[in-house]
């Protein structure tokens, strides 16, 4: 879903893109870059594309504000770790 279908607000349900663990020499990582659940917790007024999150991790949470740099939208074909995207629809 694009961007524009909607932009994101306080508390809707968002995939927050995991940065992953750095790819060793044979191509393998200890912990690749997966989907997460996330909760938009605020939206930068000047770029709605960009969003502060806590990320609901199987460990624990992680918060992700905007005061720390926020998380940028991605479509869901080009994401990439520290990236958000609409949930795909099954």
């Amino acid at each position: 879903m694009p961007l524009t279908a909607g932009g994101p607000s306080v508390g809707r349900t968002v995939h927050y893109v995991s940065h992953g663990t750095p790819v060793r020499e044979d191509g393998t990582q200890t912990f690749p870059s997966v989907c997460r659940t996330a909760i938009v917790t605020e939206v930068d007024p000047e770029d709605a594309g960009r969003v502060g999150l806590v990320v609901l991790n199987p460990s624990g949470q992680f918060f992700h504000p905007l005061a720390a740099g926020g998380s940028s939208y991605a479509e869901a074909a080009g994401m990439v770790g520290g990236s958000w995207h609409w949930p795909e629809r099954v």
